[in-house]
């Protein structure tokens, strides 16, 4: 959240280790959400009621569990509301929990949205659950709530600026499949109701966390200090079509880059660090055939593997289907490292554009890369043990049936975040 001209950044850790346990809520504040500094964990287990740990949830919000389970919702306050760095939390006793639903799934009950107000008076949020395998949102309405940070949320419908005509966004995490989902719909007031369409802070832009997963033994884990890392941050927007998120990194992260290097036209005949490349072409007519049945993504991408980072172009009978791929999977000599495959589909016309754009964002240990302008987006860990630092190169390839064009390709060197 954006508090008195400070960012905050509130998110689950473990202070005693590199898995998951002893769950606190750490806190970290920035000017400019590039540069970072750690201070006090901001809640950690103190109550009867989340004795279990500090879990998931919003802004001031955390649920709890007790002996047989029950998820709740409770609130923390900040003890000073004057300290723009907000050091200290309580969670009174008078009022928490704040939520508890006899009728939910009394073991999956987390994850609450921001609060929002109401033309009627009334503060509303959702709480994530499960009723018989199938996903739910409850709705929630007070007189007197407090406020906290959205997965509904409204995103703009023109450019980026949140303000100019919304549509709502509902998102959600599915614990079986480990993957983010979300829905493009119109929010009903009058109703309390969120109908989906067909298809599925201080500037007024909608910001988005990622966060990259890191599933290694426990053991490397222990030796790298770690597990997962925070990316960087995104503005969210709704492309043209009114059907597709856009993410992009924030304006920001440019204050990092250094020296530039740029290479213009370049042809690369078939078999030929923060990175942006435009690939054009001149035919598609030898593109392979696109079958209907292939529907995940990064099997696909596993059928070959030239680099880390691709597009591949299918061919199906209204239109091309694009690809972008990230195959980490070589990408390490150790053999029992977490080296997956990512892939998505990416909306874009390539017989109207004959092009497409790619960004990278290559760190010690990350690639992150938003493929068409922010369609699609993968971020992988990498743990390379040869080509670190000065042994690190950027090439760019062809492993296509037509020669391509480099139309333009800018890298820059980075200067390091200050993170503390």
């Amino acid at each position: 959240m954006y508090y008195n001209g400070v960012y905050h950044l509130f998110y689950q850790y473990n202070p005693k280790g590199t898995e998951w346990d002893n769950i606190v809520w750490a806190h970290s504040v920035s000017k400019d959400l590039i540069n970072w500094n750690g201070i006090e964990h901001a809640i950690y287990p103190s109550k009867p009621f989340d004795k279990f740990g500090c879990w998931s949830g919003s802004a001031t919000i955390v649920p709890v569990i007790d002996e047989n389970n029950t998820q709740v919702q409770c609130y923390a306050e900040p003890e000073d509301p004057n300290d723009p760095l907000l050091r200290r939390w309580v969670k009174p006793d008078r009022l928490n929990p704040v939520v508890v639903d006899k009728d939910a799934n009394q073991t999956e009950f987390r994850d609450p949205t921001t609060a929002w107000w109401g033309k009627d008076g009334h503060w509303r949020m959702l709480v994530g659950s499960v009723r018989k395998r199938r996903g739910i949102a409850y709705l929630y309405r007070s007189k007197d709530f407090m406020t906290w940070c959205p997965d509904f949320y409204p995103v703009s419908v023109i450019g980026n600026v949140v303000g100019n005509p919304v549509k709502h966004v509902l998102k959600n995490s599915l614990d079986d499949t480990k993957f983010d989902y979300y829905t493009v719909g119109t929010y009903l007031e009058d109703k309390d109701r969120y109908v989906p369409d067909n298809t599925s802070g201080c500037k007024n832009r909608r910001i988005l966390w990622g966060w990259a997963n890191e599933s290694d033994k426990p053991k490397d884990n222990f030796r790298k200090g770690w597990a997962g890392i925070q990316a960087i941050p995104r503005t969210v927007w709704l492309d043209f079509t009114g059907r597709q998120l856009v993410q992009w990194p924030v304006e920001e992260l440019n204050s990092l880059r250094g020296k530039e290097v740029n290479i213009d036209n370049q042809r690369l005949e078939k078999g030929d660090y923060n990175v942006e490349v435009m690939f054009a072409f001149s035919s598609l007519d030898k593109a392979e055939a696109y079958d209907p049945k292939w529907v995940k993504a990064q099997d696909l991408c596993a059928e070959k593997e030239f680099t880390p980072l691709f597009f591949r172009v299918f061919k199906s009978p209204n239109k091309h289907i694009v690809l972008l791929c990230s195959d980490a999977r070589s990408s390490s000599l150790k053999s029992d490292m977490y080296k997956p495959q990512f892939a998505g589909f990416v909306d874009v016309d390539l017989a109207a554009d004959k092009k497409i754009f790619l960004r990278s964002l290559i760190d010690h240990s990350v690639v992150e890369s938003f493929g068409a302008g922010g369609k699609a987006n993968i971020l992988s860990r990498v743990y390379p043990e040869l080509a670190v630092m000065n042994q690190a190169y950027l090439f760019v390839f062809n492993n296509g049936t037509e020669p391509i064009v480099v139309e333009n390709l800018k890298a820059w060197s980075m200067i390091s975040a200050d993170i503390k």
